[in-house]
């Protein structure tokens, strides 16, 4: 692999994905908001949170910032962790294939593609 892989790219795209998908899960909790759920309105707004979040750690990984990729991984093993515990619980939480392909392929593609030797030296500073 030589510095002008696309793997930091790649996981952009991934990372932007993940952020749009949160995006929807926080606006799709402020209706519940106004019907007088309080709750679902810290949860919208830490969903957004956490999507600002990954949108900066995937320009990070674009313009290749030291931290961003550290970074990255450690958001995507928590998420993976997170969804399979949901997926090992029986708590009634969605085990179709695009939950499986959003919440366990996504943050696995991501991992792989910034992991490696050679990835840690090109954000070596």
């Amino acid at each position: 692999m030589n510095a002008n892989t696309s793997r930091p790219e790649a996981a952009f795209v991934l990372l932007l994905m993940q952020s749009t998908f949160w995006i929807a899960a926080g606006i799709s909790a402020f209706p519940f908001a106004i019907a007088g759920e309080v709750f679902m309105a810290i949860l919208g707004a830490a969903s957004l949170l956490l999507a600002s979040f990954g949108c900066l750690l995937a320009i990070g990984l674009v313009r290749r910032w030291r931290r961003s990729r550290r970074w990255a991984i450690a958001l995507e093993a928590v998420c993976l962790g997170g969804s399979i515990l949901l997926l090992a619980v029986p708590v009634g939480s969605n085990h179709g294939l695009v939950s499986l392909l959003v919440n366990v392929a996504l943050p696995l593609a991501v991992i792989w593609l910034l992991r490696g030797r050679k990835m840690r030296a090109l954000f070596a500073p």
